[in-house]
């Protein structure tokens, strides 16, 4: 027995010395990676569920036992609950939903008539859910329902997907570059490094904004406001990547990934609404630079005049944390790469 055990010890020791040891723990972290990949997007994406619908509700309180019944039977239909925030006129709701504090405004009109005012802009997914299931409880119910869109999405976007997808390709080619950057140009400075990183993210955007405003003509983008939303989020992309390749050198692009896109992308809000979300991927989503350029550009885009400060601040942290993680670390290693060469040309 104990000789198999050392000829195992020996085989081990000298395929962990050879070029297929490191090939194959890439190749099992590529394929875990592939799973993960899939099945965070499946469990965020594939059947999303209301769990919580912030929902303003106007009427007199004579109204009330109907509203009541029809809440209670959109509820059970969605399998949620509505989150019920009451105003007094239809101007403060109205204001609610340009604030985005709620999704939809429940509006009790006279003899059994409901009219469900709701915002596709602020979440489509969400807008679909509940322009579909409504008139079905309406008929249960015997209330008359009444739908319309007070914040329609444009023509060239019907599904609201256009901010996921130019958010989507700021992440990536974000890290993407700084990857080719660390792989290519070795020898650029960290404030070198930096600078292109910010020189691309600039150029890159502005031809994103250029081409789905105006080219595609999708999405009546505000140019310059967005155009620096999706700067400032491929730099903070490239800025996380330079963090984690200070921190663990070449295995930086799996923390990275994990943040951009594993977990980044599913949770930002983009494709699917944050109501529709799993709890946890709503909450974490905010506070990862996906769903804080999806939040940002969101407001910038259907909702002028109502931005949130939040989204900017995410952004603004995440770049800063890894750019003085990055700038920490290789102060040291570039000015003692520095001194080892200029000690090398003094000898010689």
């Amino acid at each position: 027995m104990q000789p198999v055990r050392r000829g195992l010890r020996s085989h081990w020791r000298t395929f962990a010395h050879t070029p297929f040891f490191p090939a194959t723990v890439v190749a099992l972290i590529l394929a875990a990676a592939a799973g993960l990949f899939a099945g965070s997007y499946t469990y965020a994406m594939a059947d999303p569920t209301p769990r919580d619908i912030p929902t303003a509700v106007v009427g007199h309180a004579q109204d009330e036992h109907r509203a009541r019944r029809f809440v209670s039977g959109l509820e059970q239909a969605l399998h949620s609950s509505l989150r019920i925030r009451h105003y007094r006129t239809f101007a403060q709701a109205r204001q609610a939903v340009e604030d985005q504090r709620v999704f939809a405004v429940l509006r009790l009109a006279p003899r059994e008539h409901v009219e469900l005012n709701l915002s596709g802009a602020a979440g489509a997914s969400v807008a679909e859910l509940l322009q579909q299931t409504a008139p079905k409880v309406g008929e249960k119910t015997g209330v008359r329902v009444t739908v319309r869109d007070l914040k329609p999405l444009g023509r060239g976007d019907p599904r609201g997907l256009t901010i996921f997808y130019i958010t989507l390709a700021a992440d990536i080619i974000g890290f993407l570059g700084a990857i080719q950057l660390a792989a290519n140009v070795p020898e650029l400075s960290p404030v070198a490094r930096v600078s292109f990183i910010a020189a691309y993210a600039l150029l890159g955007c502005f031809i994103i904004v250029a081409m789905v405003s105006w080219v595609l003509d999708a999405v009546p983008l505000p140019f310059v406001h967005s155009w620096l939303i999706l700067a400032l989020t491929m730099f903070t992309s490239g800025m996380v990547f330079l963090m984690f390749n200070s921190l663990i050198g070449r295995w930086a692009v799996i923390p990275t990934w994990f943040v951009m896109v594993l977990l980044g992308n599913p949770s930002s809000g983009g494709a699917v609404s944050w109501p529709l979300l799993p709890s946890v991927l709503g909450e974490v989503g905010r506070w990862l630079p996906p769903g804080a350029s999806v939040n940002a550009q969101h407001t910038a885009v259907y909702f002028p005049g109502n931005e949130h400060v939040m989204p900017y601040l995410v952004l603004v942290a995440w770049a800063s944390v890894g750019a003085a993680v990055f700038f920490g670390r290789a102060r040291g290693e570039w000015f003692g790469h520095r001194d080892v060469k200029g000690g090398a040309a003094a000898g010689t």
